[in-house]
């Protein structure tokens, strides 16, 4: 088995393609028939999507009563020179959650985009 798809929703499209992006993420704007016009790419055979929130939803993440918690998506992507990109995230719009340590799966940082979805950013070798 394979991933091959996945898709976020936010409030704003725009900003967290272009957050997506500090990572060397190229999207393309389209629609597929009558779903709304989202942002797309392709990555080593996954497709990654960026759509806008549904009218009838006020937040991408929800808030669970049951613990108090927000419950959250997480992502992980493997990047280039990790140091020099969280260097980079700092002066953007990227909440850095913790910088980059070795963990025993290798090095990782962990940062939250503009909708609180933590990223766990590893560096390949």
């Amino acid at each position: 088995m394979k991933l091959n798809l996945l898709v976020i929703k936010t409030e704003n499209p725009e900003m967290l393609k272009m957050q997506y992006e500090c990572f060397g993420i190229s999207f393309e704007y389209h629609q597929h028939g009558k779903e709304p016009f989202h942002y797309a790419a392709e990555i080593d055979g996954l497709v990654f999507e960026i759509y806008p929130l549904p009218k009838s939803i006020i937040r991408a993440e929800s808030f669970n009563k049951a613990n108090n918690l927000l419950d959250q998506t997480r992502l992980g992507f493997t990047v280039r020179n990790l140091d020099a990109l969280v260097k980079q995230l700092e002066a953007s719009n990227w909440e850095i959650i913790s910088t980059p340590k070795e963990m025993p799966w290798g090095k990782v940082a962990i940062i939250a985009d503009l909708d609180g979805r933590k990223v766990e950013l590893k560096e390949t070798l």
